[in-house]
């Protein structure tokens, strides 16, 4: 097996041990200049690889993980048989994906919990109405403009937000209203649309399953999430 040169050694036990120092370690990695493209760059890669990392930086053992990346660098071989190197790694992958799937399976559950007992909650408000859907919404003022059918484009103004009041979406913040076709979106979104006439303002909330459902969108909004959406129905768009 090769061996590290004793200043590239010394390197890889450096960085090892700034990576888990405490503040004053982190201070010293917060100050690495970042004024080159090389540097720059060299940022990006790290923050990349930290990004694919997140699941499983609870078990992520840094300084092992430093010394197989500077291993690669140098060209070292494995300091771990291949043959026991691959079936470590198969475990540790099976480990980490069940630890992810009972971790989304909780997150479902209580979502569903949670969504149905704002449901429930919301339905007994005065102007609140449901329809056949599950969908709920409230007018909040009243257009007199012509109503929308599946195939038209609209313009309007909404505002996303969980049930929790995390926002996850919102045409004001962004400044300008959106654009996009009434048969393009979730179906409680496309249903709540075809209920609206022109300068009317909605507050919906739309169960999961006419949502985003048991998946949600790997962001923000999680399995079985419940919606609400503040909505203002602008303008429908003439087709060109």
């Amino acid at each position: 097996m090769m061996r590290l040169q004793p200043r590239i050694a010394l390197f890889g036990a450096t960085f090892a041990t700034v990576a888990f120092m405490g503040c004053e370690g982190r201070v010293a990695m917060d100050s690495a200049d970042l004024e080159t493209s090389d540097q720059k760059a060299s940022y990006g890669i790290g923050l990349n690889i930290g990004s694919q990392l997140t699941e499983t930086k609870d078990r992520l053992d840094r300084p092992a993980f430093l010394r197989g990346v500077e291993d690669a660098l140098q060209g070292n071989e494995s300091a771990v048989p291949s043959d026991e190197l691959q079936v470590e790694l198969q475990t540790f992958a099976e480990e980490i994906q069940n630890a992810a799937q009972q971790d989304f399976d909780r997150l479902a559950a209580e979502n569903s919990a949670s969504g149905d007992a704002y449901l429930v909650e919301n339905r007994s408000k005065e102007g609140v109405m449901t329809t056949e859907s599950g969908l709920q919404y409230e007018v909040l003022s009243q257009g007199d403009g012509p109503m929308p059918g599946s195939e038209d484009q609209v313009q309007l103004h909404y505002r996303g937000t969980l049930i929790d009041g995390t926002e996850f979406d919102s045409s004001y913040e962004r400044g300008e209203p959106a654009q996009f076709g009434v048969g393009g979106v979730i179906p409680g979104f496309s249903e709540a649309l075809q209920l609206m006439s022109v300068g009317s303002h909605f507050r919906v909330v739309i169960p999961s399953e006419i949502g985003y459902g048991p998946q949600g969108t790997g962001g923000p909004i999680g399995p079985n999430a419940t919606l609400i959406f503040e909505i203002e129905l602008l303008e429908i768009i003439d087709p060109a």
